[in-house]
């Protein structure tokens, strides 16, 4: 296994160097916040979870040792089980009012990014796993080995959840053409 490029850096972070923490953050932040965005669908919960994943990266920098994963892939792996967990947290609210219910319709002035909202509503229809490793691969930029490791499973069984879920998405995108 290839040295991880941020081993020195968490090392440093766990030793309270302020610099390194400010790279640290530089570096990571905005890959975690997107993630967590695509994850959760809403900006304020994805700058919660970034802010609690870097609170255990802090917590846990001076005992990380280089080994079964990249520094990185277990960030990615935190970042998600955040997100879940929120997840979660949203299926088990109770409430007695009906919620509002967003009409489908394009809106009169879509805008040329209409494209993109399509895909991010389609995205959050998809089933858990399918939606984590399209995310993975095609937003975060990771390969298959990397998003396999982070999702900690086969990187056949990563190809397998990609593929489906590209057909769950054009399942979605061709319905909701078909309704407008």
């Amino acid at each position: 296994m290839a040295a991880d490029p941020d081993e020195e850096l968490v090392r440093r972070v766990g030793a309270g160097d302020p610099a390194a923490v400010q790279t640290l953050v530089a570096r990571k932040l905005p890959r975690i916040l997107a993630l967590a965005v695509r994850m959760l669908g809403d900006a304020a919960e994805a700058e919660d979870v970034a802010q609690e994943t870097f609170v255990r990266i802090w917590r846990h920098a001076s005992g990380w040792r280089y080994g079964n994963a990249r520094f990185d892939t277990w960030v990615h792996r935190v970042t998600l089980n955040l997100c879940y967990d929120r997840l979660r947290r949203r299926r088990e609210w109770v409430t007695d009012e009906v919620p509002d219910v967003a009409d489908p319709a394009p809106l009169p002035d879509a805008h040329p990014g209409e494209e993109d909202h399509r895909v991010k509503q389609a995205l959050q229809g998809i089933a858990p796993r399918q939606r984590e490793a399209i995310i993975l691969v095609y937003y975060q930029e990771m390969s298959n080995i990397e998003a396999a490791a982070t999702l900690q499973i086969s990187v056949d069984a990563l190809e397998s959840l990609l593929a489906r879920g590209r057909r769950s998405l054009q399942t979605i995108l061709t319905r909701d053409d078909a309704d407008e």
